[in-house]
């Protein structure tokens, strides 16, 4: 299972939130390209960085941090927030990011989501946001009648590199994963699954492990030291 160490952005700084709550948030740091190079230090092979400010208003606002982060680091990055048309899509990539999440838009548009995944194959990845089961959507602001698991069976056919799952009233909370809800995602469909929100300790990345996923996202519990990376991928049966 791949580990994604997490670089949240607000305003170009390195913050986390609490379920999503942008008046929650605590700021660990205002060099996000030196945090990106503490990770990969610590033995991180992939990283996931989240714009929250485009996630809220769809506008590519830190675009210089992330640009600084892909130019720092000799890794795969992904990252999500605010993607929502083919010039952004193709700016990103330009910007030598290996993948994209997109969220709110896909749930919104489906077909200019399966457009964009022909055009850009196993370059885009479907975030899927979900209380209680059900799909949130404009950076967890709006909670939708669709379920998440249905939304995901709707874009498993497509040339897309992953689903994100997220479950948000575990996100930021340092209680553990909904390993449930994540292993019920992964077995509902046919393309890799990265489970995001609750990570906090060892047992928490074996857990998922065994339950099949295919990619773990953690935050806060590296931001405060609660976990390392070095400790999760050993957990997820890497080797370092």
């Amino acid at each position: 299972m791949q580990i994604w160490p997490a670089i949240d952005l607000l305003g170009g700084k390195c913050v986390r939130l609490q379920q999503g709550d942008y008046n929650r948030e605590t700021v660990y740091g205002d060099d996000p390209a030196e945090m990106a190079k503490r990770w990969v230090a610590e033995g991180a092979d992939c990283l996931h960085l989240v714009d929250l400010d485009g996630a809220k208003d769809g506008s590519l606002k830190n675009r210089d941090a992330i640009a600084a982060i892909v130019a720092a680091v000799d890794i795969p990055c992904e990252v999500g927030g605010g993607i929502r048309d083919e010039k952004t899509i193709q700016e990103l990539l330009d910007l030598g990011l290996a993948r994209l999440v997109i969220g709110t838009k896909a749930l919104r548009e489906p077909d200019w989501f399966a457009a964009m995944c022909e055009k850009f194959p196993e370059k885009l990845v479907v975030g899927i946001d979900a209380k209680e089961g059900m799909v949130a959507t404009d950076g967890w602001l709006e909670v939708s009648t669709t379920s998440a698991i249905d939304l995901a069976k709707t874009f498993e056919h497509l040339p897309m590199a992953a689903i994100i799952y997220t479950d948000i009233a575990t996100d930021g909370m340092l209680a553990g994963p909904n390993v449930q809800a994540m292993q019920a995602m992964k077995q509902a469909v046919k393309v890799p699954v990265v489970a995001s929100g609750g990570v906090t300790s060892v047992e928490d990345v074996s857990n998922l492990t065994a339950a099949g996923l295919d990619g773990a996202i953690v935050g806060r519990s590296l931001y405060e030291g609660r976990l390392t990376v070095r400790q999760a991928v050993e957990a997820a049966g890497g080797v370092r």
